[in-house]
């Protein structure tokens, strides 16, 4: 039986655990999911496959679900590889297409309480406007990564901790500075004072 006041909370493709560990940690009912293994040490609090079939078979059960969804065919960062030569890659607006389908559908998923995430997108994929902008040095961490939530019946995210950012943001051994094959899982990792501030200010609203 679930104790009043705690959330069950799903954590949308998700490898890191990061926000799932920190709801956990105040005892609320969280689980990961993610195609990917987990890489955040509790596997038994992870589900390994399609989010969207997850929830096709879990409705009604979710009180909450914080969603980050794939960025590589949305993000502006991206937009010079959608007109090379000055020419609309049809190709890869059509898988940006299908990116924006997939984040509909989280961000209309049948759950009370909805957080979806992602960097600035590119304005032709027409995704509806974002409820507030985040940066990591805004919850104890000097860097700065423009990140975007909307948000569905919980208020804004407020600053925990706001520092200084470095002037340079290459600290060498960082994770979020990582190069390699793993650049893009590295990078798309929540920060630790971000995931904690999400599950201390959202986990009040049961």
């Amino acid at each position: 039986m679930i104790n009043m006041g705690k959330m069950r909370v799903l954590i949308a493709c998700e490898e890191s655990q990061e926000v799932c560990k920190a709801f956990r940690k105040l005892g609320h009912y969280a689980w990961s999911c993610d195609t990917l293994p987990c890489s955040g040490g509790h596997p038994e609090w992870h589900f390994q496959r399609d989010v969207l079939e997850l929830l096709e078979h879990t409705s009604g059960f979710w009180d909450l679900i914080i969603a980050h969804p794939p960025c590589t065919y949305l993000t502006n960062a991206a937009a010079r590889h959608l007109y090379p030569k000055k020419v609309l890659n049809q190709e890869r607006y059509k898988k940006g297409m299908k990116a924006k389908e997939f984040f509909m559908k989280l961000l209309n998923a049948n759950i009370p309480k909805i957080v979806v995430e992602n960097p600035n997108p590119s304005k032709i994929f027409g995704l509806p406007k974002h409820t507030q902008v985040i940066q990591p040095y805004q919850h104890g961490h000097p860097f700065s990564k423009r990140t975007q939530l909307w948000i569905k019946n919980l208020p804004e995210l407020e600053p925990t901790d706001i520092v200084e950012i470095k002037e340079s943001t290459k600290v060498p051994g960082n994770w979020f500075n990582k190069g390699g094959k793993d650049r893009q899982v590295n990078r798309s990792k929540t920060f630790p004072g971000i995931a904690k501030a999400m599950a201390e200010q959202w986990g009040g609203f049961a």
